[in-house]
């Protein structure tokens, strides 16, 4: 009677094991349903449950459980908390049913977003007979945790880190390269008081300018043993200088030697090539497994754009270690190595733009664009100290004002005017009980009816106003798609063109034609401009070459030759003898701009952005101050400055 009660309550627990298995993919070969096959597959199954937790089986044929159990843990050690997926593939017994063998299929998933590593294992069984029915036991051995795993081997996971891709210059030369850093931070080792310490971290914290309570805090909870890193300096940098002198002001103070991906200085195109550092709590959370913590990664600009190709994919590599021999691998996952991203930035070009942009007041946003019109490389795109680390040279949308007198003036060639057509340059217009106006101090002697290239050397609002009544909504749209402004934006990088819109009434078209209203264009937009100017064909602005990106499509009309042609001869006017004189001093090839002055806000009178627009050789280039008296007094000096640095 006893003997049919245990056997009901074995097949009662095997078809209970044998449903939770088979819903998890387990196979078992155990032909008749004899109790001993029973009994060796619900031992099958409990073996599997305690190698998934790391813990060794019930049940082993051995007298020093405790020696086992620490071998176990020793062989574990090296993979951290990973521990397999274990399922039972097959238990075979022999004919006899007193000995057998059980099949592991087991799964170790190192990192989540790379290919496991599978393989199966075996551990020996036998039966012993008892009183209560029969029980089976195991043989231990390292082949149960790996296959070919020897009893004086340990497993060890060694995670392979990509090497991060360089960003090239316009000559394939390294721009963003691993450059020596120091890492600024307390190592609670060489500060065990704790009160010490957390003062430490609050005085080190205002040293480098970060939240002295939240880095005491990340201080507090740290391991006893952790470095808690403050900050990351260029080696040359003077306030590591500083602080590496005050020492011993700062408790637990530690500086360790690393490098990063950096570029040649740290103002250097920031804004536009980005910066490198460790992953973010909130990032390694959404990576789903591929970032941990200590992975470096994009944080802005072009190295969070493209973070994918220049960090590559970290590998790993599964090692068998045993004292005295070289490693055994037993499982790998090569690492991808990151690849280079070739850019169009000419690192000279580059600098003198930041420097140029120097003068200007950090109390608003700057950019200086420059593009080498033949192949539309920009050869550079800064912004300025005021702009705060964000990339107005790319990304700024603002009213060009009368650097998009050109582009008016295209739509008048198109309606039939010449350069030398006359126009009505008068003090004021009305348009729909809208006044415009000339600026304050325009010359009193290009008044009246003056040719239109006059009209654009001396930028008078009037007389494009009036040029422009007769002129088809879409015109003036029509005139920026032809020389690329309205394109969509294709250079590789996070960036915006313009936009002039053709659904708004009279008044709208009026301050649309000088660049008022709702028409908005970034530095590069402009630059674009005047670049598709000096090729006679409108052209996508290109900053990454590799990988290389599609040019966008121009929409409509593209402009010709002789168009391009007609507002060079114009825009040099605006050097030879209006608002632009001071660039004829400029050495090197002759200077064609235009100056531009938008209003924006309120007040009397309202605040105005400074432009301007230049074209010398294969060079377009524009500037913009955000808050500037006017083009030719606030961004013409930039501009000078600017060609005179660059000219050869």
């Amino acid at each position: 009677m006893r003997e049919r009660s245990i056997r009901a309550l074995i097949l009662a627990l095997v078809g209970i094991l044998a449903l939770t298995g088979a819903l998890a993919g387990s196979v078992w070969f155990l032909g008749h349903d004899s109790q001993a096959r029973l009994a060796a597959g619900l031992y099958a199954e409990k073996a599997a449950k305690a190698l998934a937790t790391g813990t060794l089986p019930e049940g082993l044929q051995s007298t020093d459980r405790a020696a086992l159990e620490a071998d176990y843990a020793k062989v574990l050690a090296g993979m951290g908390k990973l521990r397999p997926v274990v399922k039972v593939a097959s238990v075979v017994l022999d004919k006899g049913e007193r000995r057998g063998t059980i099949t592991f299929d087991q799964s170790w998933k190192i990192h989540a977003d790379k290919a496991a590593w599978t393989y199966q294992s075996t551990m020996p069984i036998a039966a012993i007979t008892r009183a209560e029915g029969v029980e089976w036991v195991g043989t231990w051995s390292h082949e149960v945790i790996a296959k070919g795993l020897r009893d004086e081997e340990v497993l060890n996971a060694v995670r392979e880190v990509a090497v991060r891709g360089d960003i090239l210059d316009g000559d394939q030369d390294p721009l963003v390269m691993p450059r020596p850093v120091t890492r600024v931070g307390l190592d609670k080792q060489r500060e065990p008081d704790a009160k010490v310490l957390a003062a430490s971290a609050k005085s080190l914290a205002r040293r480098v300018g970060i939240d002295p309570s939240a880095y005491a805090a990340a201080v507090a909870a740290a391991g006893p043993k952790a470095f808690v890193e403050a900050i990351v300096y260029r080696d040359e940098a003077r306030e590591l200088i500083g602080i590496a002198e005050d020492a011993k002001d700062f408790p637990g103070l530690r500086l360790l030697p690393d490098e990063l991906p950096l570029a040649p200085t740290a103002r250097f195109a920031r804004p536009l090539l980005g910066t490198v550092g460790q992953a973010t709590a909130e990032m390694i959370q959404k990576s789903g497994g591929s970032l941990r913590a200590g992975t470096i990664v994009g944080l802005s600009g072009l190295q969070q754009s493209l973070n994918d190709r220049l960090g590559g994919r970290d590998g790993f590599t599964v090692q068998a270690l045993m004292v005295g021999a070289s490693p055994r691998d037993l499982y790998a996952v090569p690492a991808r190595q990151g690849l280079p991203v070739a850019t169009t930035l000419d690192p000279v070009i580059q600098e003198a733009a930041e420097l140029a942009l120097d003068q200007v007041s950090k109390r608003g946003a700057s950019a200086l664009v420059a593009i080498r019109p033949s192949d539309m490389h920009i050869l550079a795109a800064a912004s300025g100290p005021g702009s705060e680390g964000y990339s107005t040279a790319t990304l700024g949308q603002y009213p060009p004002g009368s650097t998009f007198k050109p582009v008016t003036a295209l739509a008048l060639l198109r309606a039939g005017l010449r350069p030398s057509s006359p126009v009505p340059c008068d003090k004021s217009i009305i348009i729909d009980g809208r006044t415009f106006t000339n600026y304050s101090d325009y010359p009193s002697s290009a008044r009246g009816s003056i040719p239109l290239v006059t009209a654009i050397a001396n930028s008078c609002n009037t007389a494009m106003i009036s040029a422009t009544r007769s002129l088809a909504a879409d015109s003036l749209a029509q005139a920026a798609a032809a020389v690329g402004l309205t394109a969509p934006p294709t250079a590789g990088i996070p960036a915006a063109l313009g936009t002039v819109p053709t659904d708004g009434g009279k008044v709208d078209f009026a301050a649309a034609s000088i660049g008022q209203g709702k028409v908005v264009a970034t530095p590069l937009a402009m630059a674009t401009v005047a670049a598709a100017i000096a090729r006679g064909e409108p052209g996508s602005p290109v900053f990454v070459t590799e990988p290389a990106t599609e040019p966008a499509p121009i929409g409509g009309r593209p402009i010709t030759a002789d168009e391009a042609k007609a507002l060079r001869s114009m825009m040099r006017a605006v050097v030879t003898e209006g608002s632009a004189r001071f660039l004829a001093r400029v050495p090197g090839k002759p200077v064609m701009a235009k100056t531009g002055t938008a209003e924006y806000g309120s007040g009397n009178p309202p605040p105005t952005h400074a432009w301007m627009i230049a074209i010398q050789g294969d060079l377009a280039v524009a500037v913009f101050v955000e808050k500037g008296e006017s083009g030719s007094r606030t961004a013409g000096p930039v501009l000078e400055d600017f060609l005179r640095r660059i000219a050869r």
